[in-house]
């Protein structure tokens, strides 16, 4: 059984001033707060137990996910003390979950909810150590970039500026792992204001010549991180509501 990671610590201060009053995870896409159409498309895939990572004081999470059971998932919360970065963030739920796990940000919203499903198949059917699922990008500077050999990925830049992007494949914010990336992490020394980037840490398991890998992923991929990100997403929800029966 394969179980589920969303992270969902982070302050969302581009979403603001309305993330001063909810966690951005809480931002409705449709009729449906964003982590809810993970959480989703993690029970369409099978993912039945849940860790959601969030930070001290990110209770309206719980509130609105409780328990799972309205979802047909279990649902276990991991508190981040410190906002030290999404390599931390995955870390600190490492006591929960002890075999290959999928990670999903709780704010980006994807469409067809069956990604996850192609995603962990690909990654199993390669016997692969990581898989990260990537997308073309507009914008660089917001996601981390891969640097390939075939479907190898021998480099991935965390941001960088379009003169040093190595292409224009970034991460999507969905990820597979083995256990083993708990020990990359560990690893992996801090950067940008002292927090632990995932990509460093997908760098270290690259560098211990680990299997690390990727996949092209169709439909839409849309990261709520912005106000005219979050019109984006409702106004492609709407316009395609009868899309959306994902159970």
């Amino acid at each position: 059984m394969i179980k589920g990671l969303i992270p969902a610590a982070g302050s969302g201060t581009r979403l603001g001033p309305f993330t001063n009053a909810i966690p951005k995870e809480l931002l409705p896409v449709g009729e449906k707060a964003v982590i809810e159409h993970v959480v989703e498309a993690m029970k369409l895939a099978e993912v039945d137990e849940i860790a959601i990572v969030v930070s001290p004081h990110k209770h309206g999470i719980s509130d609105y996910l409780g328990s799972g059971k309205r979802f047909g998932v279990k649902l276990t919360y991991v508190v981040q003390d410190e906002r030290l970065g999404l390599a931390n963030a995955v870390l600190s739920a490492e006591h929960v979950i002890d075999d290959r796990f999928v990670v999903v940000l709780g704010d980006n919203f994807f469409f067809p909810k069956s990604f996850l499903i192609d995603l962990i198949s690909y990654h199993s059917n390669e016997n692969a150590e990581a898989t990260l699922g990537v997308i073309e990008v507009e914008d660089v500077t917001r996601h981390g970039i891969i640097r390939s050999k075939g479907n190898y990925i021998t480099d991935i830049i965390e941001k960088p500026s379009p003169d040093l992007a190595p292409s224009k494949l970034g991460s999507a914010g969905i990820y597979i792992f083995e256990a083993s990336i708990f020990d990359a992490i560990r690893r992996t020394k801090p950067g940008i204001k002292g927090e632990f980037h995932l990509p460093d840490s997908i760098k270290v398991m690259i560098d211990d010549k680990k299997k690390v890998i990727y996949k092209i992923l169709d439909g839409i991929h849309i990261d709520v991180g912005t106000p005219m990100d979050l019109m984006k997403a409702n106004n492609w929800y709407y316009m395609n509501k009868q899309c959306d029966n994902p159970l």
